[in-house]
């Protein structure tokens, strides 16, 4: 037999996973911490976790073999270097947002390609202003769109934006063949070549220590003054007060933030009256089906651990991913 434990914050759904988990391996003894106290009393024999671990939680834990982190990318802090020096093997629930997470970016991109957002903001007057001006529109037949990060969502925005007619490029640290939809697979060194390139730049990056402020002042002054950037990845991979003075120096034509660098936006930031932005409140991940795709990647996990079988979704925790 092995025990595993549920970690706090638990809510009223943590009873029902509980049973599920101990239902798709018999032989895992499934506890539940209520609150930091019942952490600390049954850390020390467990042998896989569900949630987070501080530095003083996971030093209790000397027999853990296993955690399932509780969100797909945790924030920074999750991975700290007491947890990337220690044995255990992290798994997290990247691939249950890709269709919610993808659908969400392209959404953006086909607004702001269309110029949406200034029709969206005169509707509450009821003003009747028509922009005339082919160079407001991007045809995506005849452009360029570059996803950084070539995951699961990304893949799937690629495919999707393909059927538009777009050239799509990829650009991922790990993957080397082409999706669907893509044409041009490359590494990340080659970033600063390949962005002048593109007419549209989506980002479905993780936050790690290679991607913190990865969209700085130089890198967007790489970009066409025509380009587009949607971020649905991680907020600190892109300096909003960069991305702010792009837009009203006029060299960024447009962008699509679901992810800040600061969550709350503080209401009076700049960027919440900026005509060509589109905004949403991290978001994109809102879909249905989620709290079923997240227990049927705990339970299989589960049923591997007790197996002795490989883990899915495991993470290279010294890259946070």
């Amino acid at each position: 037999m092995s025990n595993f434990v549920i970690l706090p914050p638990t809510d009223e759904l943590t009873e029902a996973w509980a049973r599920a988990v101990s239902e798709a391996a018999p032989t895992l003894t499934v506890q539940i911490a209520p609150d930091r106290e019942a952490a600390i009393r049954l850390l020390p024999e467990a042998d896989g976790a569900y949630g987070t671990l501080d530095p003083e939680l996971l030093s209790l834990a000397g027999k853990l073999r296993w955690l399932q982190a509780p969100m797909a990318a945790p924030p920074a802090g999750f991975f700290s270097p007491e947890l990337v020096a220690h044995p255990v093997q992290v798994t997290n629930y990247r691939g249950i947002y890709n269709d919610h997470v993808a659908t969400h970016a392209v959404t953006m991109l086909l607004s702001l390609a269309r110029n949406l957002p200034p029709y969206m903001r005169q509707q509450p007057t009821g003003a009747w202003v028509r922009y005339l001006d082919d160079q407001d529109i991007l045809h995506l037949p005849e452009s360029t769109v570059l996803v950084i990060g070539v995951g699961g969502i990304g893949a799937e925005i690629g495919r999707m934006v393909a059927t538009f007619g777009a050239r799509v490029i990829g650009i991922d640290p790990r993957r080397t063949d082409c999706p669907e939809g893509l044409q041009e697979m490359h590494k990340p060194a080659e970033l600063d070549r390949i962005l002048p390139r593109a007419d549209a730049v989506v980002l479905t990056l993780p936050h790690t220590p290679e991607s913190e402020g990865m969209f700085d002042d130089k890198r967007l002054a790489l970009m066409k003054s025509s380009a587009l950037l949607i971020n649905i990845g991680r907020g600190a991979t892109v300096r909003l007060d960069a991305v702010t003075e792009a837009l009203q120096s006029g060299r960024l034509r447009g962008v699509g933030l679901d992810v800040f660098e600061q969550e709350p936006l503080p209401p009076d930031h700049p960027l919440w009256k900026e005509e060509r932005a589109i905004l949403t409140p991290h978001v994109a991940v809102v879909g249905p089906y989620i709290p079923e795709r997240r227990l049927a990647v705990l339970c299989e996990n589960a049923k591997r651990f007790t197996a002795g079988q490989e883990l899915i979704n495991l993470v290279d925790k010294s890259l946070w991913y």
